[in-house]
């Protein structure tokens, strides 16, 4: 018995006795018999028996929309980027097992001169008493923060 070798293009690939391959198309087995791709998804080869299956690619979903999504505030100070951090609770036994310790956060309306207005900001206290000390303006500038969207 010999055995033939089948060159598929686009995609195909010969595994065993059947051949898979993503794209509509026609492949050529020999010279002298051609086989095409049927709206089944598989034919079978009228030489040897060769079953060619064909996979349609799924579609893509929709993206999902943002919009739909609720809002989260993090535990993130964005003046000072302080962030939670990994801790250990330690019990009387001396068993350990890990903790998360938050930021100070807190809801304030600071006076901001320049645009003669309160700003309300979630702040971590750290960064109150830095904006207490080199201002507003200042604080916000080296955080890249615009104060004009607050």
């Amino acid at each position: 018995m010999a055995t033939t070798a089948v060159g598929v293009g686009m995609g195909g690939v010969l595994l065993g006795n059947s051949i898979c391959f993503r794209k509509t198309q026609q492949l050529s087995i020999s010279k002298t018999s051609q086989v095409s791709v049927s709206e089944i998804g598989f034919v079978t080869s009228q030489l040897s028996g060769i079953r060619i299956s064909y996979n349609p690619p799924k579609p893509l979903p929709a993206p999902f929309s943002p919009a739909l999504q609720p809002v989260i505030a993090r535990r993130i100070c964005p003046f000072t980027g302080k962030k939670a951090n990994r801790a250990n609770k330690v019990s009387f036994s001396n068993h350990k097992t890990k903790k998360l310790q938050f930021v100070n956060l807190q809801y304030k309306r600071v006076w901001w001169e320049a645009g003669k207005r309160y700003v309300k900001l979630r702040l971590s206290t750290k960064a109150l008493k830095t904006i207490e000390k080199n201002g507003l303006d200042a604080v916000a500038k080296k955080a890249g923060i615009d104060l004009r969207k607050k």
